[in-house]
């Protein structure tokens, strides 16, 4: 299947550079995933996306939970327009991409509880990142995909070489990790690995290390590369502003989970292409 899709996501992106032939665009793409949902991934999203802001590059972020989007909760933002506005063809991609009340921050919402059954196995979803990517006016595009393995969050994975798993120590969700390891071994050359609500770096590290041991166990691609690029501690700073729709590193600069957070951002400026 992700084979399948692959096949689609390259000829639709050849196709899209042929007509638009544009010159190559500044904007690098990071995609956030998990496979298990509860683990943090959009909260680590949005903190990150603020961070980066903060250090003069201006970022979008992409809403691509479909049907269950939250991002908007995070930026406190009550979006007149969604992603779907845009690939239906009733907004333009300008429309689309809204302001936060931070600095070099700009929002693409999804939708909560949108019926997307008339695009299935479409490959409309991915098209967005591609059009926002051509604009070649951000820096850096977040997308934050939704929970599973399902088509819609396959599409994403497709089309981009920069990928970070956003994983715990809870064995449903190593299970789950393991399973997106096998999956892009295939088509993708690495996986970045950050642990959520861990205590230290040395656990993730330990962890991830086994994960790579396993995986060589089980024969999967030498080429492929899992780098394990940071650990983010557990806070009551972060539900706490959470609930509040606040971001907990604009509000608690000197929290051990910013720290980790910069470290994680260092390693990202560093190496994504």
């Amino acid at each position: 299947m992700f084979d399948t899709i692959s096949s689609q996501a390259s000829k639709l992106i050849n196709l899209t550079n042929r007509v638009r032939n544009s010159k190559p665009s500044k904007t690098k793409l990071i995609t956030v995933t998990s496979g298990k949902g509860g683990v943090g991934k959009s909260t680590f999203t949005a903190n990150i996306a603020f961070l980066l802001s903060q250090r003069g590059y201006k970022v979008a972020v992409i809403d691509a939970d479909i049907g269950l989007a939250n991002m908007q909760v995070l930026f406190n933002m009550k979006p007149k327009y969604t992603l779907f506005d845009y690939i239906d063809g009733m907004k333009t991609l300008e429309e689309v991409t809204l302001k936060t009340s931070y600095d070099n921050l700009y929002l693409v919402a999804g939708k909560s509880g949108y019926q997307y059954s008339n695009h299935s196995n479409s490959f409309v979803f991915s098209r967005i990142v591609q059009d926002l990517i051509s604009l070649n006016k951000f820096d850096i595009i977040l997308v934050d995909t939704g929970a599973g393995l399902n088509d819609y969050v396959k599409e994403f994975l497709t089309i981009s070489d920069n990928i970070l798993a956003i994983t715990t120590t809870d064995p449903s969700a190593l299970t789950d990790v393991y399973s997106l390891m096998k999956m892009l071994s295939f088509d993708k050359n690495k996986l970045m690995l950050c642990f959520n609500h861990t205590k230290n770096y040395k656990i993730g590290l330990t962890i991830a290390n086994s994960l790579v041991n396993l995986a060589k166990k089980n024969r999967l691609n030498n080429d492929f590369m899992v780098e394990y690029i940071g650990n983010v501690s557990t806070s009551a700073n972060i539900s706490t502003t959470g609930r509040l729709r606040k971001l907990f590193t604009n509000e608690f600069i000197q929290d051990d989970s910013t720290k980790q957070l910069q470290v994680i951002i260092d390693y990202l400026l560093k190496n994504i292409h």
